[in-house]
Order: structure tokens, then C-alpha cells, then sequence
């Protein structure tokens, strides 16, 4: 069934109260260059009549504590990425469909999925702003709806942006307040002196790097919660300790994948993720912290080694670079990555390196507006050269994880397929 649908009302929803002004800075992480992009996802309710007018009251509500969403981004002389608190508000657009939840199948299939009639349509120039958030609230006909969201990763990682939507959802229950106050605290990170990062830039060469000729493909890969359950147990068995769903599949992915390709002897491959750091910091962030607060965990493997490994020796290698977490992330800290010019936030950007991002724990799945959690969250593919796989959780009412990958090209698609389902059996 094809999918139409009507934007009635664009405006702009400012703090119902009014806030502070003045600038803010943002952290070393939060200034980033790679996290000067949006993200979008879309969250599929169920049920929800009237969720427009719901959500629009208590997004108002909830840009009181949280009135640096409601800025913009602004720059010192010194041009570092800093905020405007001007109350200027966020986008929000209103939209309607006939069609019901159900005819489109909850936008299961990610692949078909039109995004740009559910995600907010670009703000026209004439309205010359930039906001940080971007909402579209569609309602169906069967009384579903669906939220389209664009959010700049600049003032938010994924914890910070579901912290922020979860206490909006705490507003539109009925609640004064949001249950965790939020934090801003984005001095937590010492900034390298100014000589000492000059001295230590790689000389580059000139002009852009080339870009990849390749484009991935999507695939879905569903894994029940058994199954999971019953590879955590053989690592068990095997070893005596136990392991996350999250390292298992990732070794699962990353070999899979690997085998599929079939790349050249002597191949170096690489697997990164980007690890939550709030807790491992010395003291820990405080709770409400919602800026970005991650960093990369890079592993490397010669291909021969990887396609030789067992399941069970990639979660191993994979546990031990997460254990040397702390000690990477407390150099990173003491800027002793800038005397080698080595930049971990800037991984080789190939066919040979594999990213993987866990959403399953970010909190998305728990946001409830007044009518329940949502049956579906579904990341938007940001790149269609950057080998990624998103782990989620599988639609309500299943229960397991749901893996949606961009990561292979054609030629590749059906042997990863076919080695993602070897593996678990």
C-alpha cells in the first residue's frame, strides 16, 4: 500500500517557560567534526489519538530543564563549536495519513520505507534557521503514530538524546518534572594545549580523500532471544565466563561478514564500536549527563586469522579490547594520541573496516508518550559507503534482537546471509 502523506502545521516550539541565555560550550568529544552531522530515526506507536498535541505540550515543557536544545549552534572566535541559548525553540511539523500502521506492516521492512514523507521536510531557507531538534508527529488512520526524528549528534549522543525524549514522555504522562534532571557538565574533558596539538598534526596530503566506488546494501538479521540465549550459554560452557548479547553478535557479524567477502590474503579487517565512557571516567559523569561521552574501540585481524577463529575467539578478542577501554580512553584524555598524529576517532573509512552500533540499551524502546513504548525504532542509513550494522531490538511483541546492516555489497548480500545463518546454528 502506497504511503500518503499530508503536513498541516510547521512551527516552532519554544521552552513554555522562560530560560537562561548566553552561551555554552561544548565539550572536546561534543566538538568532533565526525559528530557535526544529524541523525534520524524513526519510532512506530501503536496507539496514540491526539499524539501531536500531546507531544507538542510536553516537548515544551520539557526544553525548560533541557533549554539548550532549544539554542543553536554558534562558534568562538577561537572556532570552537559552542551554544546559542536563545530559546528559539525546536521544529515540529504535525502530519496526517489515511492509510493504518498495520497495511504498512509497522515499517518493518526498512528497505521500503519512504523517510522523507515521515521525517520532517527540509526548513525553507527563508526561515533561515538552524534548529538542534526536528520532530514530525504523523497520526494513522488506525490511530497509530509515527515520530520522525532529526537530532544533532553535536549536543547529544544516543543516551542523551533518549534521556531527552524519555523525560518529554514523563511530561506527557502527567508528571511536573522529569525524573532525572539533566546535567550539562561539559567541562569533564581536558582540552590539549593549543602548541601541543599544532606540533602533533600528521602532515596530510592535499585536497580529499578519495571516496569508495562501492554501495552497501541493506539486510536484516532477526535473532530470537533463545538463540541468544543459547550462544551466551555455549561461550559459558566453553570457557567459564560469561559474555553480552552484543559481544556475540558482533563476533558473529564481523566473522560472517568477513567470510562473505572473502577478502585478499594478507587483508588487514577492522571492527569498530564506540563504547559508552560516563562510568569508567574517574569520578563518573553525573547521572543526567546527557552530552556525548563515547570512544572507538578498533580491533584488528589479518583476514586468515579472522576466518580461521571460532565464534568463541572473536568474543574473546573482543572482551579484551574492551577491557583496555580505560587505559585507551585515559590517553585519549591526556592528549598522548596527538604525538603520533594518530586520530582514534578517525578510522579508516573502507570496505575493510566494519562498524557496529548497540541501540538496544540506549533507552528509545522505553519512551511512552501516555499510550505505550514503541513497537519499532528504526535508524535512518546515514552513509551508503560506510560498512555499518545497528543492533536493535525485534518489533513488539517479539523478543531478540533485530541486526540492520549496510555493510556488503550486491555481490556479496546472499553468502553474508547465508554465513550469518551458519553461524548460529
Amino acid at each position: 500500500m502506497a504511503l500518503s502523506v499530508i503536513r498541516s502545521k510547521r512551527s516552532l516550539v519554544k521552552p513554555s517557560e522562560q530560560t537562561p541565555t548566553g552561551i555554552l560550550d561544548l565539550s572536546v568529544l561534543d566538538r568532533i567534526p565526525v559528530l557535526r552531522v544529524n541523525t534520524r530515526t524513526l519510532h512506530v506507536f501503536k496507539h496514540g489519538l491526539g499524539a501531536a498535541t500531546v507531544i507538542r505540550e510536553a516537548l515544551s515543557g520539557a526544553l525548560v530543564p533541557y533549554y539548550p536544545l532549544a539554542g543553536r549552534l554558534t562558534q568562538s572566535k577561537q572556532g570552537h563549536l559552542q551554544i546559542q541559548c536563545s530559546g528559539d525553540g525546536v521544529w515540529f511539523v504535525e502530519a496526517s495519513s489515511s492509510c493504518t500502521l498495520h497495511s504498512l506492516n509497522y515499517f518493518d521492512d526498512v528497505q521500503s520505507i519512504p523517510c522523507d514523507h515521515l521525517l520532517p521536510d527540509p526548513i525553507p531557507e527563508t526561515e533561515n534557521i538552524d534548529p538542534l531538534v526536528q520532530m514530525q508527529v504523523t497520526q494513522f488512520a488506525c490511530g497509530g503514530y509515527v515520530i520522525g526524528l532529526i537530532f544533532c549528534h553535536s549536543i547529544c549522543d544516543g543516551l542523551g538524546a533518549a534521556q531527552f525524549l524519555n523525560a518529554v514522555g514523563e511530561l506527557a504522562r502527567g508528571a511536573e518534572k522529569p525524573s532525572i534532571e539533566p546535567v550539562w557538565y561539559r567541562d569533564f574533558f581536558p582540552p590539549p594545549s593549543q602548541q601541543t596539538a599544532v606540533a602533533a598534526l600528521p602532515n596530510l596530503p592535499p585536497g580529499p580523500p578519495p571516496m569508495p566506488d562501492y554501495r552497501l546494501e541493506h539486510a536484516n538479521i532477526d535473532i530470537p532471544i533463545d538463540q541468544i540465549h543459547q550462544l551466551k550459554r555455549e561461550f559459558q560452557e566453553a570457557t567459564g565466563q560469561t559474555c553480552s548479547a552484543f559481544e556475540i553478535v558482533a563476533a558473529g557479524f564481523w566473522s560472517s561478514r568477513t567470510r562473505a567477502i572473502n577478502f585478499k590474503p594478507n587483508t588487514e579487517v577492522n571492527l569498530v564500536f564506540f563504547a559508552n565512557c560516563r562510568q569508567i571516567l574517574d569520578p563518573p559523569l553525573p547521572k543526567g549527563f546527557y552530552g556525548n561521552c563515547f570512544f572507538p574501540v578498533t580491533i584488528k585481524a589479518s583476514f586468515e586469522s579472522l576466518i580461521q577463529a571460532s565464534l568463541i575467539d572473536v568474543v574473546k578478542l573482543i572482551q579484551e579490547s574492551k577491557a583496555n577501554l580505560p587505559v585507551e580512553f585515559a590517553k585519549y584524555l591526556k592528549g598522548e594520541h596527538l604525538k603520533d598524529g594518530q586520530n582514534p576517532f578517525a578510522p579508516p573509512l573502507a570496505y575493510t573496516t566494519l562498524f557496529i552500533s548497540d541501540w538496544s540499551r540506549l533507552g528509545f524502546n522505553q519512551v511512552d508518550y501516555q499510550w505505550g513504548p514503541p513497537v519499532h525504532v528504526v535508524p535512518i542509513q546515514g552513509s551508503s559507503i560506510i560498512p555499518v550494522g545497528i543492533l536493535g531490538s525485534l518489533p513488539l511483541p517479539n523478543k531478540g534482537i533485530r541486526l540492520m546492516t549496510w555493510s556488503v555489497e550486491e555481490a556479496h548480500r546472499h553468502a553474508f546471509l547465508d554465513q550469518m545463518a551458519s553461524w548460529r546454528n
